[in-house]
């Protein structure tokens, strides 16, 4: 039965090959000192290759003379979905086409010059890369408009935004950090998922070799608040430390290390060895997953002028994306926990599958191949 549900599992995650994978960025740095305008795109090749097509002979990899022989359609392509307004439409090229590597694989650089027609007042900012192919597609933009730095995240629903030279105010850069705290754990399905293999056994007490439905939903309450506190505590010391700069470890390492507390967090359920005190495994495991959470404020850049608040907002944006999940999943999983589907068939075979996941995410981060493809 465990391997017909094991079959099954793996089945399923074939049909969904893009749950093993990063979601989709670009990196664009853009400095607008008056109407000179120069900058940086980092734009993944994979999402290229999705669009365009560079693998050429079929092989899986991305040569250099494959992607040099489309440095102008890639030029066109990228800015045709980039415009900015200054006083009317700023004129847009590419100077240059380098090759760079982020935590998820190779980026195409795309260095940028340009000019607008006046040099003082807002800039508007058009944002439409790939949204056409991949709504989760996310542009992580950095900012220096006239001295002064701001950062944002530009989506399907947000692809323009307005800037106003001048310095940011401190409860709009507190807010900005918050919704994108709260956008980085909704689509950080690794740590989701890490949350939910600690969360599956709450509403459930182990006993004489079995599981049974816990006694009342307060007990029940108790352990999830444990686990998501420790949690949360624990990526936050991390994610501060490496987010400022004062501790940095390799990305393969921490990106691998994430894989596998979801691996072990997934085994505990099916052969639980940790049966109690799980907030100790989530905090251990907590303090990896912060470096990991800490990747896009890299990326982004904090702004030195508001730069505790929005670390501040971020983490607590991080924490109400976690309590947005639990507020549902608690309850739904209370009122399952006496039944076969729940205990068999979403405890079981969902930790059985998380585990599949996992462990495919840790061979290939930790090995740099890919068993299924994006």
């Amino acid at each position: 039965m465990i391997w017909r549900r094991g079959l099954l599992a793996l089945i399923f995650l074939l049909s969904l090959p893009a749950l093993a994978h990063k979601a989709s960025d670009s990196y664009l740095v853009l400095d607008v000192a008056g109407s000179e305008v120069s900058g940086q795109w980092d734009i993944a090749l994979r999402d290229i290759d999705f669009a365009l097509g560079l693998d050429f002979n079929g092989d899986g990899e991305i040569t250099w003379g494959e992607l040099r022989a489309r440095h102008v359609d890639i030029g066109s392509w990228a800015l045709g979905r980039l415009a900015l307004r200054r006083g009317g439409a700023c004129q847009l090229r590419v100077t240059d086409h380098l090759v760079d590597r982020h935590t998820d694989g190779g980026y195409a650089v795309l260095k940028l010059a340009g000019s607008c027609p006046t040099t003082d007042g807002e800039l508007t900012l058009d944002y439409r890369l790939l949204f056409e192919l991949d709504a989760l597609h996310r542009g992580l933009l950095r900012l220096t408009l006239d001295g002064t730095t701001r950062t944002a995240v530009l989506s399907p629903e947000r692809s323009e935004q307005r800037f106003a030279a001048g310095e940011v105010s401190r409860l709009a850069a507190f807010g900005q950090y918050l919704s994108e705290g709260i956008w980085h754990i909704w689509i950080g399905f690794d740590h989701i998922l890490f949350l939910l293999a600690l969360l599956l056994p709450a509403v459930l007490v182990h006993e004489a070799g079995r599981w049974r439905g816990v006694a009342g939903f307060g007990a029940a309450l108790r352990e999830v608040l444990w686990v998501v506190t420790a949690f949360t505590v624990a990526h936050s010391i991390t994610l501060s430390l490496a987010a400022l700069g004062l501790v940095s470890l390799p990305s393969r390492l921490v990106e691998s290390a994430i894989a596998a507390s979801v691996v072990l967090a997934a085994a505990n359920n099916l052969k639980p060895l940790v049966e109690h005190r799980r907030w100790l495994v989530a905090f251990g495991f907590g303090l990896i997953h912060g470096f990991g959470f800490a990747s896009v404020l890299i990326e982004l850049g904090l702004p030195r002028e508001t730069l505790v608040l929005s670390l501040l907002g971020f983490n607590l944006g991080v924490e109400t994306g976690q309590l947005a999940i639990v507020a549902v999943f608690l309850p739904l999983t209370y009122f399952l926990r006496e039944s076969g589907f729940y205990r068999r068939g979403v405890f079981i075979g969902g930790s059985l599958l998380t585990l599949v996941i996992a462990l495919i995410w840790f061979l290939e981060r930790a090995f740099d191949f890919k068993l299924i493809s994006a």
